[in-house]
């Protein structure tokens, strides 16, 4: 006769199933993160100065690189913003869809001098537009421009040549 301790076998049973979905938890995050890198391809930068002050900028320039901007970061760090170089001027609009962290955007000039500066919250969908026709928006961390007193009529330095 088998007599099987029941409390042993469940016991066993439910640690070998629970390894399965540690597993596959940490393979769906693996490709979360993976996709998410993915869509990340580097750009170029460039070191942007307002006043004293210096930003690392990633260069978006190609239509798909405008489009998909700081959307899916998880973070920005802190002296880091995306540049939005278009092919001529227009009231620029930018919204927060899929975009995880807060951030600020300057309008800028062709000179460099800030037209205006909006604050966008994460995954909202309203529009953020330029006072005026614009080439150029700088997207960095929302209250960076803030906390270094840096406001409309400033000029922004080191910008690419446009053409």
């Amino acid at each position: 006769m088998l007599v099987l301790n029941t409390n042993r076998s469940q016991k066993a049973i439910e640690n070998f199933l629970s390894s399965f979905k540690i597993s596959g938890l940490a393979l769906c995050a693996f490709f979360l993160i993976g996709a998410a890198q993915a869509q990340h391809t580097p750009l170029p930068t460039i070191d942007l100065y307002v006043g004293m002050h210096r930003v690392q900028t990633e260069l978006a320039v190609k239509a798909n690189e405008r489009a998909q901007g700081l959307m899916g970061r998880p973070s920005l760090p802190e002296m880091r913003g995306m540049l939005f170089v278009f092919d001529r001027p227009g009231v620029q609009c930018f919204w927060m869809r899929n975009t995880l962290i807060p951030l600020s955007i300057a309008f800028l000039r062709d000179d460099g001098s800030i037209v205006n500066i909006e604050h966008m919250q994460p995954l909202k969908d309203d529009s953020h537009c330029s006072t005026e026709p614009v080439r150029l928006a700088l997207e960095v961390n929302q209250g960076w421009f803030a906390k270094r007193n840096i406001s409309s009529g400033m000029t922004v330095r080191g910008l690419p040549s446009l053409k």
